[in-house]
């Protein structure tokens, strides 16, 4: 089964918004992907999933470095244009510092960062996995900050978002409740339920 982008089942996803920042073939670039994860503590890694069309994936695959600008909620006219040209036909960086955006070269990449993001991190390619219509670059950061200042942009349904309101976690009555029901389902080594 397929699951296209803009379908009511992909439409159901909450993503924030990484700005991928790469050198290469295609020269400067920054391409939005809502397929941004953090997937490892120690180290720290990062994936980013980048259709094999994109300039970005040529950048990568060449480079074997890219940036990551976690997208902020005052960046959503950056997003637009990083997601919505391709650099195979624009130069995306000269475009958006012409409407005002900022960037800065990265300490351990030869790529640029985009200022004004909830996060930066660089990262050298740790491994390429090939996924279905995607390919998956998992980046081992070499260097990230981030500004408390800044909300992270979230995307659904083919919309931006600001996350405002906190639900909040069960409470500690409703935690020990849980706990004890879930006691009485403990697996007992060598029997299961």
């Amino acid at each position: 089964m397929d699951i296209p982008w803009g379908s009511e089942i992909s439409n159901k996803f909450i993503t924030n918004i990484g700005l991928i920042t790469t050198t290469g073939p295609h020269g400067q670039d920054v391409m939005a992907a809502e397929w941004t994860h953090h997937v490892s503590y120690r180290p720290g890694l990062i994936a980013v999933s980048v259709g094999p069309s994109h300039a970005t994936h040529e950048n990568i695959a060449q480079t074997e470095e890219f940036g990551i600008s976690i997208c902020s909620t005052d960046q959503t006219v950056l997003s637009s244009v990083s997601g919505g040209y391709s650099a195979r036909e624009y130069d995306k960086i000269s475009a958006l510092q012409e409407l005002g955006f900022e960037f800065y070269p990265a300490k351990t990449i030869k790529t640029l960062m985009v200022k004004g993001a909830c996060a930066n991190i660089e990262c050298r390619l740790f491994k390429t996995i090939p996924l279905g219509d995607h390919t998956m670059f998992v980046g081992e950061a070499t260097e990230g900050v981030s500004d408390a200042t800044k909300e992270p942009l979230s995307y659904h349904a083919g919309k931006y978002w600001k996350m405002s309101m906190n639900l909040p976690k069960p409470s500690q009555q409703e935690r020990e409740k849980i706990r004890s029901i879930l006691e009485k389902y403990r697996r007992q080594e060598g029997r299961q339920h």
